[in-house]
């Protein structure tokens, strides 16, 4: 009875579009007064308890590396790089974009903060350049779901949380998955630029290379560091996330002089607004999860899943279904702390490990990130571009194609997330 009350009221407060963190709370609390076998006093343990975590204060010291990083003239050492690298492609603003926010991903961990890095930049000059406002919006929005594959990834970072797997095999297996949808989104887009007529930027030149990747060396030093230290062994995936906002500083101010002291409470105040938001759906969402295993809620859904079949590619299949279509109406965060619980019981079940799991959800639900109605890299790529949103998702059908390929290769090849986190890690 209280598990359809509280799935129930989650399912109506999403139909009425009440806030995700909101809905989650208000429904968990009337699952609490319905049941009331638990004084209120728990909800603000659990609340509590909820974001009292080591592993989670990356999340906000990522946000800060990010708008630092973006404020102190990063992006642009980026975009010169990823223009030297590709520009001369057909199309070679498209793949511009695309590397770029390949080369952002390796410090942002979110993909809202990849597509506003890069796109400020390079929308306005693929609409300059020609492009139609609604294809170089769709091409800066997918690119930018690559900022939670790619570590550091904020999303990875909660599902280590939650399942107690190490964040950095998590990291080390998101890397070649990564790479694999950059190069195909690359690859989509040259041939629909070839299409389109879009031609290249200039003429490839080894000099221009060797000056764009010299001079931004300090840009590509964000990601050495924070990976390198992650998989060396150097430091944990927190940690790394507090050298990678010092280092952040010290470039801002010291190296690119792009940073001013007034301008840091406006880039706090803006990290600690994204951090809070992430961080109190965290926060809502465990008092969900908590009634959710009283209730025993997701083991009776993961029988529900090996009623239907015990076939481990039927049950991937299934999963990933699952994932993608909560992807399209749920918030990423609170997707995660949503499903993750339903998914372990089934895990046995599965020829796969935690780990791979782990790159499974977070390509699913970046892929979440280019649909409507919570597709927030289409918004962010929407709003900078003034493009109409409906003919943004015409464009980006072909995008999306090209991901559920790669999304059934990651899932069904696993040296694909296996290979490096054995690697580094062994076993």
């Amino acid at each position: 009875m209280t598990a359809a009350i509280l799935l129930g009221t989650l399912l109506v407060l999403f139909l009425l579009n009440t806030p995700v963190a909101l809905a989650i709370a208000l429904s968990s609390l009337f699952a609490f007064l319905v049941k009331g076998d638990f004084s209120l006093l728990t909800v603000i343990q659990r609340l509590y308890a909820g974001v009292d975590s080591f592993p989670l204060m990356a999340v906000p010291l990522f946000m800060c590396a990010g708008e630092i990083m973006e404020a102190g003239g990063i992006s642009r050492k980026i975009v010169n790089l990823a223009n030297a690298l590709v520009g001369w492609l057909p199309g070679g603003l498209a793949a511009v974009a695309i590397v770029s926010s390949m080369f952002f991903a390796g410090i942002s961990g979110s993909s809202a903060a990849d597509t506003a890095a890069v796109g400020t930049i390079m929308l306005p000059a693929m609409i300059k350049g020609g492009y139609e406002r609604s294809f170089a919006s769709a091409v800066q929005a997918a690119g930018g779901s690559l900022g939670v594959i790619i570590p550091p990834s904020i999303p990875m970072i909660i599902f280590g949380f939650l399942t107690g797997a190490s964040i950095g095999k998590l990291f080390a297996a998101g890397v070649l998955p990564g790479l694999l949808i950059g190069l195909s989104l690359m690859g989509v887009s040259t041939f629909l630029c070839r299409r389109r007529h879009y031609g290249s930027t200039e003429s490839f030149s080894c000099p221009r290379l060797w000056h764009a990747t010299w001079d931004a060396k300090w840009a590509l030093g964000a990601p050495v560091l924070i990976l390198g230290g992650i998989l060396g062994g150097i430091f944990t995936a927190t940690e790394s996330a507090a050298v990678a906002t010092i280092y952040a500083l010290l470039v801002g101010f010291f190296i690119h002089r792009q940073l001013q002291l007034r301008t840091l409470p406006r880039l706090f105040i803006r990290a600690a607004i994204t951090s809070s938001v992430v961080l109190f759906i965290i926060a809502t969402a465990s008092v969900f999860s908590w009634v959710m295993a009283i209730e025993q809620i997701p083991t009776m859904i993961a029988s529900q899943l090996l009623a239907v079949s015990e076939n481990p590619t039927v049950l991937l299949l299934l999963i990933n279904f699952m994932l993608l279509v909560a992807g399209t109406f749920v918030e990423t965060t609170a997707a995660l702390i949503l499903l993750v619980p339903v998914l372990l019981p089934v895990l046995p079940k599965l020829p796969i490990d935690v780990v791979q799991l782990g790159a499974i959800v977070v390509v699913n639900l970046a892929i979440g990130m280019l649909t409507p109605p919570l597709g927030i890299c289409l918004f962010v790529a929407c709003s900078i571009s003034g493009s109409r949103l409906e003919d943004t998702v015409r464009s980006i059908l072909p995008f999306l194609a090209v991901l559920l390929v790669d999304l059934m290769v990651i899932t069904f090849w696993d040296p694909m997330t296996r290979w490096l986190p054995s690697l580094f890690y062994g076993g």
